[in-house]
């Protein structure tokens, strides 16, 4: 048997269960790889972006050709706007700094074709991570010298 009380929070439950709650946006930045040419792609792919709603700045780097959008919005959303409005394929930014890889010279994260001071980011993909972490026993070949003092050496 149903109290009172119970049956008022379950009316109040009522409406949200049946239109759905929207999910709240958080604040994020987007990083996206778009090949641009020229000063009029720059200038193409700024506009599409910018008249997004939720969007709070965007900067566009045509040397790296790397697009950031900050705001209220998700990357599915700009990826299709820029592939609606500007024409342009856009990706997610495939790269990142050295010091988040472990093993950044390694065949599956060096790439020529990434900008200065970044590397393929292989983490998560699970073909290439298995190249880029080291195995234990290089793990101790590396870690057997500090720096702080070369001349001494760990045990093994």
């Amino acid at each position: 048997m149903l109290r009172v009380d119970d049956l008022i929070a379950e009316l109040c439950l009522l409406p949200a269960k049946v239109l759905g709650k929207k999910k709240r946006r958080e604040f994020q930045t987007v990083e996206l790889l778009v090949r641009m040419d020229c000063e009029g792609c720059e200038r193409r792919v700024r506009k599409a972006v910018e008249d997004m709603r939720g969007v709070s700045s965007v900067e566009v780097d045509p040397k790296q050709n790397k697009v950031s959008v900050s705001g209220y919005v998700e990357a599915p959303e700009v990826v299709e706007r820029l592939r609606r409005r500007a024409g342009k394929e856009a990706k997610p930014w495939p790269y990142v700094p050295y010091e988040v890889v472990p093993h950044p010279y390694a065949p599956g994260a060096y790439d020529k074709k990434a900008p200065p001071g970044y590397v393929r980011n292989v983490l998560d993909d699970p073909d290439a991570a298995p190249l880029v972490r080291a195995a234990s026993m290089e793990e101790r070949y590396t870690t057997a010298f500090s720096d702080d003092n070369p001349n001494s050496c760990a045990v093994m």
